[in-house]
């Protein structure tokens, strides 16, 4: 057994998200949106850093990591769960962030989408995005999405990740997924061989180029159901995202074929759940006849009109999904103002609901928006605890509250993640010079 599997293990048990490694320092794991250090684990030195993640990366991988200083795979722990790994060097010497993948594909009744997000699955064509924020939770919502196809529909699904991260079985469809520097060179080569293999649904795990945009968009116009993620954090800079990515002789063009082929855009952000737990947010923009224009002409700062007027058919705004989970008692109001986007607009919306919050009161990094979590011990009996996160997994971007030291498994508390670069020690200098880093 490698021995980053009782780490695994460990972070599985207490429903961590994330497992930072770093030379000189002990194990962080993200719990909850927390950076939480892990009591009882000395540091590990630079070599035996090195030595510990090789155990378990791919030897093409380590190559690559050698050649590179950096390198992505999946890594799975049987009965548990997949991890998806990204291997880097810094100034202390190599490091690693796992995230975890649950092994189960989680349902739209379990993640809580409303409907107008399953109605994006039985769709003949089109392009549906899904975006938010690193660690928002797009691949789980996708996840879903192609599961709840591959359930109720016959039809080809090409998957193109890096990594693949959720395994699909063939169950009413046929489903082959492909992974970016394994089985194919990139996305924009994958995608544009997708269209000579048959395919009714072409998934996407990120359209990070203009190339990949444009093959995909064309896709989408030429009768495929194409599904990707955006780095973007509202429909309406989902939309100028995409039209940007293009030289200005090319905007117009691209306007009217995203215009046609756009059928919907889910822009999600994850919030901390009181009292424990992660909550999605959602924006969902719909391409209705009066979408279609707006694109066509440019005029995207009108898309939130429409999105209000859309209520009906589904299509909500951001702040909309943040009044409501405050309402229901899932989400501190703090927490809503720290992740909203239109800070004023929701202020009104509390006013006007009578949610009080004074800006002002949350302090610097707005301490009030959650719990900080005591410091798990490698020591200690493995927490059992049902999962309250309610609608997201525990999987989370950046968070804002303190790390707490508090310890479960020992006497001393783990001091914090320092706030200044530690001096280079003299060996790991020897060992980079070595290794040539």
């Amino acid at each position: 057994m490698a021995k980053l599997d009782a780490f695994f293990s460990k972070m599985v048990d207490i429903q961590g998200s994330d497992l930072h490694l770093t030379t000189g320092l002990p194990p962080y794991f993200r719990l909850h949106g927390d950076m939480v250090a892990v009591n009882g684990v000395q540091a590990f030195e630079a070599e035996e850093m090195q030595q510990m993640l090789f155990e378990i990366t791919p030897e093409h991988n380590q190559q690559q990591f050698e050649r590179e200083h950096d390198t992505d795979f999946a890594y799975e722990l049987p009965g548990k769960a997949r991890f998806r790994c990204n291997l880097f060097m810094d100034h202390r010497g190599p490091g690693a962030v796992f995230r975890q993948i649950p092994s189960q594909v989680s349902t739209f009744e379990q993640l809580g989408l409303p409907k107008a997000v399953k109605d994006m699955c039985h769709l003949s064509k089109g392009l549906v995005l899904v975006t938010g924020p690193t660690g928002s939770g797009k691949s789980t919502t996708l996840a879903a999405m192609i599961d709840h196809i591959n359930k109720t529909r016959s039809d080809h699904i090409i998957t193109i990740e890096d990594p693949i991260e959720f395994v699909h079985q063939t169950q009413k469809c046929l489903v082959h997924q492909r992974e970016v520097g394994r089985h194919t060179e990139s996305f924009k080569r994958a995608l544009r061989a997708a269209l000579r293999e048959d395919p009714d649904i072409v998934m996407v795990g990120e359209m990070r180029d203009l190339e990949t945009i444009a093959i995909a968009i064309e896709t989408a116009e030429t009768g495929h159901l194409v599904f990707g993620t955006l780095h973007t954090t509202t429909a309406m800079s989902t939309v100028d995202r995409i039209v940007d990515q293009f030289p200005a002789d090319r905007q117009d063009q691209i306007k009217t074929m995203l215009a046609s082929s756009l059928k919907g855009v889910v822009a999600q952000t994850l919030l901390k759940k009181k009292p424990k737990g992660r909550v999605a947010a959602l924006e969902i923009l719909i391409g209705t006849k009066a979408v279609a224009a707006l694109i066509r002409e440019g005029k995207t700062h009108q898309l939130m009109s429409q999105m209000q007027m859309g209520g009906k058919i589904g299509m909500r705004l951001l702040n909309d999904s943040l009044l409501e989970l405050v309402q229901k008692g899932l989400v501190d109001p703090a927490e809503a103002y720290l992740k909203a986007v239109e800070k004023e607009t929701l202020l009104q919306q509390f006013n006007h609901a009578g949610i009080k919050l004074d800006p002002a009161q949350l302090g610097e990094l707005g301490e009030s928006a959650g719990p900080a979590h005591e410091a798990p011990s490698m020591g200690s009996a493995p927490s059992h605890q049902p999962n309250p996160s309610g609608p997201m997994p525990s999987r989370s971007g950046p968070s804002s509250s303190p790390i707490s030291s508090a310890p479960l498994g020992g006497p001393a508390p783990t001091p914090p993640l320092p706030k200044k670069t530690a001096p280079i020690d003299p060996a790991l200098e020897e060992f980079r010079k070595k290794r040539g880093y």
